[in-house]
């Protein structure tokens, strides 16, 4: 139970940091504010280094991970797009990255408590994920 509830958990985190990291190349073209632009790069970074945390815990167990759902990537993608035809700003940027980080944070802690018996080096990377999201959200409030 230990390592499926392990391996579902980091699967989920391996597709919310791939979901982070989309939505941040997503708008970051359209970013105007230099320190906006350079905080928003150096937190996709922050995701892709726990990004490769997670490969190599899933390396372990011999699994691939799990990619952003299609249907989840594409709905984000066409509701982004449409917010930023309709006004391109830092303001609607900012509110659509804190709209992306709260339902990650949402989901991450639904999975931190369906996956209870995952171990704890994949709940650390959770919670991890949890601040990175919590921490950027709380940043784009200046922004808005």
């Amino acid at each position: 139970m230990i390592e499926k509830d392990t391996v579902r958990l980091l699967r989920e985190c391996d597709a919310g940091i791939k979901m982070g990291v989309a939505s941040i190349d997503e708008v970051l073209d359209n970013v105007s504010d230099e320190k906006f632009k350079k905080y928003l790069m150096s937190c996709k970074e922050e995701h892709i280094k726990l990004e490769n945390e997670v490969e190599l815990s899933l390396d372990r167990y011999q699994d691939e991970g799990k990619e952003a759902g299609v249907m989840a990537k594409t709905m984000s993608w066409m509701k982004t797009n449409a917010r930023l035809v309709m006004d391109e700003s830092d303001h609607t940027i900012a509110d659509i990255m804190i709209d992306g980080c709260h339902m990650g944070i949402k989901s991450l802690n639904r999975y931190l408590n369906q996956y209870e018996a995952a171990d704890e080096d994949s709940k650390e990377i959770a919670k991890k994920l949890i601040h990175i999201e919590e921490e950027l959200a709380s940043e784009m409030f200046q922004y808005l």
